[in-house]
């Protein structure tokens, strides 16, 4: 089955880069500014473009709706992952055979930035009650938090497998909401509402997060781009306050406040860089 679904990706890569390569000489062409639209999204972007015709209900775009509780939010702590008694923080996880070798070495090797600067510990599935499954479904998403028992991650094969992406997915597993929904957010960004969709508008909702005294931060590998979910291509749906020519969105991976934020949500207080 995966050598025939192998075959079909093959011949799908040449019939997009095709299509690609139709859409850069449609697209307006800027002095310096490359046509190649792949090098011209963001993380939340490409995780967009890859849960087009997702079954799932998704909220902001990847986030999986619980079934063992109501709501997104980690209310005191019953969704972060538990410590162990060498003060790391171990979350068990598992790879689908799905996955060819040299897929999942980029699924662990995105997880290494964890285990260098934070107190987080991604290790094998032993049994443990509590893990994550990482499958490759369609799409890129993630459920927030600990959610108990088996707990699907998927990163498709088919456009999820880079190291922000994986990063994103797994923030979210540890507990961590976008950016742009943050409960200040007000202050430091412009949500364009009249270029979103009616039907789109609740991936913009300010979520009850705790911030954890850090800094909005426009360059996290968990902030929305700049045109997510526009009504009109290219149209801005949200912009920096008060200059809204600043960078906003991820292209490669965590941020140093994204790091900082696991250490003090998890109190790894041995990483801690302020």
């Amino acid at each position: 089955m995966k050598m025939k679904l192998s075959l079909f990706s093959a011949v799908l890569a040449v019939l997009l880069g095709l299509s690609a390569q139709e859409d850069s000489t449609g697209l307006p062409q800027e002095e310096g500014v490359t046509t190649q639209r792949s090098y011209r999204l963001d993380v939340t972007s490409k995780i967009l473009e890859a849960n087009k015709g997702n079954s799932h209900t998704l909220v902001e775009g990847d986030i999986a709706l619980s079934k063992k509780r109501n709501g997104m939010k980690c209310w005191s702590g019953q969704c972060m992952w538990s410590k162990s008694y060498n003060g790391l923080v171990e979350v068990p996880y598992s790879l689908s055979d799905y996955f060819y070798d040299t897929e999942k070495a980029s699924i662990k090797d995105a997880m290494e930035t964890f285990h260098k600067k934070t107190c987080i510990r991604f290790v094998p599935y032993h049994g443990q009650s509590d893990y994550l499954s990482i499958v490759s479904e369609l799409g890129c998403w993630s459920t927030i938090g600990r959610d108990g028992g088996q707990q699907l991650v998927s990163l498709s094969v088919y456009g999820c497998l880079e190291r922000g992406i994986v990063q994103h997915e797994l923030l979210h597993a540890l507990g961590f909401h976008h950016e742009h929904t943050r409960s200040d957010r007000d202050k430091y960004v412009k949500i364009h509402w009249e270029n979103i969709p009616a039907a789109h508008a609740y991936n913009f909702h300010k979520v009850d997060t705790n911030n954890l005294y850090t800094p909005y931060d426009y360059s996290s590998v968990m902030h929305y781009g700049r045109t997510n979910f526009a009504s009109v291509f290219g149209a801005d749906t949200i912009t920096p306050i008060p200059d809204d020519s600043l960078p906003i969105g991820q292209r490669d991976e965590m941020s140093d406040i994204d790091i900082l934020r696991i250490n003090i949500l998890y109190k790894c207080s041995e990483y801690m860089v302020y």
